[in-house]
């Protein structure tokens, strides 16, 4: 094929078309060089042109992968273009479905699992390059359950034996702070509402580090806990004009979902900041509540690590039941045996001693309650057959024994059968 290219040792133009078994190739008659080898051409301007097609436009990769696994495969690229991931991160979402996919259990999988491993791969690859990512932000995406996709995530770490990092929790807050809406005045968000992203953020960092060291992120999803830390450092910046904004306003205001136990959060960390509260000298003569206490975070945060050593060392809180069983269990930070034996000897008799606030994760300071199956139905008539072994037990005087032995005889006479020795 004179003039359709050269040959790349030599320089020659002089190219034969060379059939090898199925596919074409071009090969330099003056040296040997086979110019195409392995080039996948679909149309003739390629051919002509000496164009190769890459593997995974040709249809060499659809033959090998089945239709869902293909599906899957276009998903994964499409979430990380949706979340703007850098391709590098998009790669490696791909080898990972690719991986998991080859597994049995996988590929029988159903649909809505199949699904789902879509969003795992991709929360595994930003988790491992930390970027801030949650599991409930890819549920939404998916519309996915959580518990479903919670799951999953854990089967696929297991059955690739991957390494995947925690969620860095001071990442996650600028991320999720700064999708809110309350930087700039708006038509929506008066002027009044609106706050400094570096004093926001600030702010919330520590009390989200508040909450993390009085066990209030520890086994809970991290979004409800930030919302309410932003939402009390919003509040704490300009108290005066903001006590009165509720948390559902909030959110609203910002443009963000209220997450269902983000109001729990909210009355669990004010509780925490009350208590901080008691230690100060200058705020022991006011009466705070949850509410007036907020206006007070900038001086309870100042003092953080001090505050909250002296209130669940020294602090008496309300006596709760089982609280003297968890006094063996668990103290607040450095209280000792010693301590406790101390503050029981020195309270009056006859009355009850005030117990330790202790700095325990809410679940074991308020378990819930479980309820116990009822008993299961008794079905006996008094009918039943009753063995021989069995019977010994109901006899109770000498004279049942004599009438048992008396009936067993008479029935081994009529059977022929004699005791056992």
């Amino acid at each position: 094929m004179p003039g359709g290219g050269h040959c790349p040792d030599c320089g020659s133009t002089e190219l034969v078309e060379d059939s090898h078994y199925s596919q074409s190739q071009l090969v330099c008659s003056d040296c040997g060089c086979v110019v195409t080898e392995g080039v996948l051409t679909t149309t003739f301007s390629d051919e002509g042109n000496l164009r190769e097609v890459t593997y995974s436009r040709s249809t060499g990769e659809n033959e090998q992968v089945s239709r869902s696994q293909q599906r899957g495969l276009r998903r994964v690229r499409d979430l990380c273009r949706v979340l703007q991931l850098p391709s590098t991160f998009e790669d490696t979402a791909v080898a990972y479905y690719q991986q998991a996919y080859q597994h049995s259990g996988i590929r029988a999988a159903r649909l809505q699992k199949k699904e789902v491993l879509v969003g795992c791969c991709v929360l595994i690859t930003c988790r491992q390059h930390n970027w801030p990512l949650t599991m409930g932000t890819i549920c939404t995406l998916l519309y996915a359950d959580l518990d479903v996709f919670s799951g999953t995530y854990m089967q696929i770490v297991k059955l690739l034996g991957l390494d995947v990092p925690s969620l860095c929790l001071a990442d996650l807050v600028k991320t999720y702070c700064s999708s809110f809406r309350l930087f700039q005045a708006s038509p929506s968000v008066p002027a009044k509402y609106v706050e400094d992203k570096e004093k926001m953020l600030s702010r919330t960092l520590q009390l989200v580090e508040l909450a993390d060291e009085t066990w209030l992120v520890t086994g809970r999803h991290p979004l409800p806990v930030i919302t309410a830390a932003t939402f009390v450092a919003w509040q704490s910046l300009q108290p005066s004009e903001r006590l009165t904004c509720s948390l559902a306003r909030f959110c609203k205001l910002a443009n963000v979902d209220l997450p269902c136990p983000a109001s729990s959060r909210l009355q669990e960390l004010l509780a925490v900041l009350l208590r901080m509260a008691e230690q100060l000298a200058w705020l022991q003569v006011l009466r705070l509540d949850r509410r007036s206490v907020v206006k007070h975070v900038g001086d309870l945060l100042q003092h953080r690590h001090t505050l909250v050593r002296k209130a669940f060392r020294h602090g008496p809180a309300e006596p709760e039941a089982g609280e003297g069983e968890r006094q063996g269990r668990g103290q607040g930070p450095g209280q000792g045996e010693e301590e406790v034996a101390s503050s029981s000897l020195d309270v009056p008799k006859g009355k009850r001693p005030a117990s330790p606030a202790l700095l325990l994760p809410p679940c074991m300071l308020k378990p819930p309650k479980r309820v116990c199956p009822p008993p299961p139905i008794s079905t006996a008539t008094g009918d039943e057959d009753i063995s021989d072994s069995e019977i010994e037990q109901y006899l109770r005087t000498p004279q049942e024994v004599r009438d048992f032995q008396k009936a067993q005889a008479a029935r081994q006479a009529a059977t022929g059968v004699s005791n056992p020795p």
